[in-house]
C-alpha cells in the first residue's frame, strides 16, 4: 500500500521543524552527544500480524524482523496497535490507566530511565489521560533501545498518526528522535534548538543538507 501523507499538527510544526531548522541551517556538526530527528517519514504502519520494522539509527524499514537488520521498534496488528519490543528494548507504560499498556505521552515528557517500559508485546491505552487519539497525529510513543555497536541503552520517541480506529488505515509513524548518548533521556515531541544537530534526512529543511523477533 502507497503511504499516505498527513498533515502536521501544529504545535509539533512549531516545537520540532522549526528548532531543528534553525539549529541546523548553517551550524556545524559537534563530535559530542546530540538529538538525532527522522525528519517527517510517514512510514505506514501495515494492518498486519508483522506491521512495520525500523532500525532508529540507521532508517532502514522491513516488513519483517529478519529483513530489517538491527531493528528497534514494531508497531503491528489488524484489529488495534501493539508494539513489540527488541530485545533490551521496551515503550514506555506506567503512567495511564494499566502498567502493562503503552501510554501516549504529554509532550515533552522526560523519556529515561526514571521511567516504566513495557516489553516483549503490549497494547495501547484506551482510556484516562494517556489513551490514544484516534484521526489524529498527537500520539506520542517513548521507547528505549539497544544501540549494537555499542550495548548501551538510548531512548527515544516517535510521533504516530492513527485514523478513526487503531487498526484503520492510513495510519504511520511521522517523525521520531532519539539521544545519541547512552542513558540520558529525551523529552517526548521536542528537538531543543542547541542539540538539534543531526537529522536522518536534512535535505528538505535547509535545501541540502537492535535486536530480532523471532
Amino acid at each position: 500500500m502507497k503511504n499516505r501523507k498527513f498533515p502536521l499538527d501544529a504545535r509539533f510544526a512549531s516545537s520540532a521543524v522549526i528548532a531543528v531548522g534553525a539549529a541546523l541551517c548553517g551550524a556545524e556538526q559537534r563530535a559530542d552527544a546530540y538529538i538525532v530527528w527522522s525528519g517527517i517519514i510517514n512510514i505506514n504502519i501495515p494492518s498486519t500480524t508483522d506491521g512495520v520494522f525500523l532500525n532508529v539509527i540507521t532508517g532502514q524499514v522491513g516488513a519483517s524482523g529478519p529483513s530489517t537488520s538491527g531493528w528497534d521498534v514494531n508497531p503491528y496488528s489488524g484489529g488495534g496497535l501493539q508494539f513489540f519490543a527488541a530485545s533490551g528494548g521496551g515503550y514506555v507504560s506506567g503512567l495511564g490507566t494499566d502498567s502493562s499498556l503503552v501510554d501516549n505521552l504529554a509532550f515533552n515528557t522526560l523519556i529515561g530511565a526514571g521511567q516504566t517500559f513495557s516489553t516483549g508485546d503490549a497494547s495501547i491505552e484506551s482510556s484516562g489521560s494517556t489513551r490514544f487519539h484516534f484521526s489524529s497525529s498527537q500520539n506520542l510513543v517513548g521507547f528505549q533501545f539497544i544501540n549494537e555497536a555499542t550495548g548501551n541503552t538510548h531512548y527515544g520517541w516517535m510521533r504516530l498518526q492513527l485514523w478513526s480506529g487503531p487498526g484503520l488505515q492510513p495510519r504511520a509513524i511521522v517523525e521520531y528522535a532519539y539521544e545519541t548518548e547512552a542513558g540520558v533521556g529525551i523529552n517526548a515531541g521536542l528537538i531543543p534548538a542547541p542539540g538539534a544537530i543531526a537529522l536522518l534526512g536534512v535535505a528538505g529543511l535547509c535545501g541540502t543538507g537492535r535486536r530480532r523477533r523471532s
